[in-house]
């Protein structure tokens, strides 16, 4: 027989309900962004097997390839990219909370630091887009 032990501190532990994160809107999107983690960490498990694929041989990579190339795949990348880019774009805003910059001096607005942040980033997207458009594709 197991009996319940009661809290040795005395302490008050509402009972919360399993859908306690649909109430707010900030919950909802917090937890929008943690689930953003599992597809972002699905990706990465598929890019490590296609780099695997690689060293085992062009048919191998091939086929896996022709795979990725399906509708569910497809879809699974989109969704994948779409909660890449809200991760970031969050945690760009987070950053400017934690982390404000300064000049001169004076805190420059939260909106200015996050769009300085994404803006660089899309300064880099770009010029990795730019490179790869531009040098010859391999056969």
């Amino acid at each position: 027989m197991m009996a319940t032990r009661p809290d040795p501190a005395g302490l008050y532990h509402p009972a919360m309900p399993a859908t306690w994160w649909l109430r707010k809107r900030s919950y909802f999107l917090f937890m929008l962004r943690e689930l953003s983690s599992v597809f972002i960490a699905g990706f990465l498990v598929v890019l490590l097997l296609q780099i695997a694929q690689i060293s085992s041989g062009e048919d191998a990579r091939a086929a896996f390839s022709a795979m990725l190339r399906s509708p569910g795949w497809i879809l699974f990348h989109g969704v994948a990219l779409a909660f890449a880019v809200y991760h970031s774009v969050t945690w760009f805003y987070t950053t400017s909370i934690v982390m404000p910059l300064r000049v001169r001096g004076r805190e420059l607005p939260r909106w200015l630091f996050t769009a300085l942040n994404i803006g660089a980033w899309a300064g880099v997207s770009l010029v990795i887009l730019i490179l790869y458009l531009a040098l010859p594709a391999s056969a």
